[in-house]
């Protein structure tokens, strides 16, 4: 029987250090003297629901004085020895974090990455991840309700699901990436939900508080624990009778936690998506409509999802920026798991889902072409992902100028603006983060920098603005 195992198991097959901690920053408790005040059309208890518009109002002038800024990074970077030895000696000695010191050896590191990102002109600095193993972090580990699997038969899942494809092996027992459920209902508990507020709290230590909103925290897709499982069993039946209950809970889960970040000082959150690049692929799409199992169609979870996301973002104030990044996956070695352009989903996740920002993998043919960014609505900007994180060759800056002039060109198609007018919703980054999960990955330290450095140069010589 094909099988399916909790990730420690995997991890060993990967020879990857596993650490056996919790969370290392929790003594960087909120405390409200520390909260920015909350802009004055929202109050501590009451936030109506915004329309698109106030929604989106303060984050398409191009302005360079609020996110998203010209040059930016998706999120992870590589982590230092130092950190790594660290976390390896608390797996390898079986002793405690602090007993390891890694709270001071995180302290350390976040520190030196937000000078490294200060230094190399970059606004929406974060943490690096530094605090996290894995890209998705801890916040589905600390909601009430949820159960991590340890030993789930490979029919719970969707075995054409681009991560399932890539990491199930028959005869095997592995992974498709550290997995939870939804055992009973699930909630918000402020006490448990500690892993973003730590880490925005890490960050914030190294930056002057008159910069707190450009800090930029990378949140797991609120779908993400939900598509590479069949149908309803992303949850168990006692606590969800269909899909629709389970989106509610979740939606209301989100919301609890951005208004706990939104408290902290947090204007800024980008939420990794890569499910939603899956829905680009052919393979996922076939195997999708060959499954008997599924109710409805792969455009109908589509709109779900992107109801689910609207849902969660619902009760957010208006100086709160939010993007969503999707890629076709950055595991380790630089591996990618899904292929496919955007035509398919464009129009619709473009103009219903209601983000600010998209941030867009586009650093190979794997992605397609820019004529899907006609779709691209004149209150959202589009942040063009061309600098690979996956390969150490640096581009050439010239070539990638005019990729990026391209994709003004069919935003201003689709707009009916000029270019130069286009180019005001348009930014540039890397693809992907360059350390999704915490080793394991081609490039250098100084790879990374020149890499960074290329992004703000090309910012610089388009735009001139952050």
């Amino acid at each position: 029987m094909l099988k399916v195992v909790a990730e420690r198991d995997r991890e060993r097959v990967c020879a990857r250090p596993r650490p056996f901690f919790l969370f290392s920053l929790v003594h960087l408790a909120y405390h409200p003297s520390h909260a920015i005040p909350r802009n004055r059309q929202g109050s501590e208890n009451s936030r109506p629901e915004l329309g698109d518009a106030e929604r989106h109002r303060n984050f398409s002038s191009g302005s360079g004085m609020a996110p998203p800024f010209r040059a930016e990074h998706l999120g992870s970077l590589l982590r230092p020895d130092d950190l790594l030895k660290v976390r390896a000696s608390i797996r390898d000695r079986g002793i405690s974090a602090e007993e390891a010191g890694l709270p001071a050896a995180e302290k350390k590191a976040i520190g030196e990455v937000v000078k490294l990102q200060q230094d190399l002109g970059f606004k929406a600095v974060n943490s690096g991840e530094y605090n996290r193993t894995r890209f998705w972090g801890l916040l589905w580990d600390e909601i009430d309700g949820t159960i991590r699997l340890q030993d789930a038969d490979a029919s719970m899942f969707r075995l054409y699901h681009p991560d399932v494809v890539s990491l199930i092996e028959k005869g095997r027992k592995v992974m498709p990436g550290e997995s939870v459920i939804a055992g009973s209902k699930l909630s918000h508990n402020a006490s448990r939900s500690v892993s973003n507020l730590s880490e925005l709290r890490s960050v914030q230590a190294f930056v002057p508080e008159s910069e707190w909103g450009n800090i930029k925290l990378t949140i797991i897709a609120p779908s993400w624990f939900h598509m590479r499982y069949k149908q309803g069993r992303a949850y168990t039946k006692e606590a969800y009778a269909n899909d629709a209950e389970y989106f509610k809970d979740v939606a209301r889960v989100y919301q609890a936690e951005l208004d706990l970040l939104y408290k902290a000082g947090l204007r800024n959150a980008q939420f990794d998506d890569p499910g939603m690049a899956d829905f680009c692929s052919q393979d996922f799409r076939k195997g999708w409509e060959e499954d008997k199992d599924n109710i409805g169609t792969w455009e109908d979870l589509l709109d779900a999802y992107i109801e689910l996301y609207n849902d969660s973002l619902s009760k957010l104030p208006p100086d709160f920026h939010t993007g969503i990044h999707l890629c076709r996956g950055n595991f380790i070695g630089g591996r990618h798991f899904s292929e496919g352009a955007y035509d398919v989903i464009a129009k619709k996740l473009f103009e219903n889902l209601k983000v600010n920002t998209f941030y867009l993998e586009y650093d190979t043919e794997r992605a397609g072409g820019f004529e899907p960014l006609r779709s691209l609505p004149k209150d959202k900007n589009v942040v063009i992902g061309i600098i690979s994180t996956k390969v150490r060759q640096l581009e050439d800056k010239a070539a990638m100028k005019e990729r990026v002039y391209k994709a003004a060109e069919f935003v201003a198609e689709g707009s009916g603006e000029t270019r130069e007018e286009a180019l005001k919703r348009i930014y540039v980054s890397p693809q992907c983060g360059f350390s999704t999960h915490e080793s394991g990955y081609p490039l250098t330290v100084e790879d990374e920098k020149q890499k960074l450095s290329l992004v703000r140069q090309i910012a610089d010589e388009i735009w001139g603005e952050p």
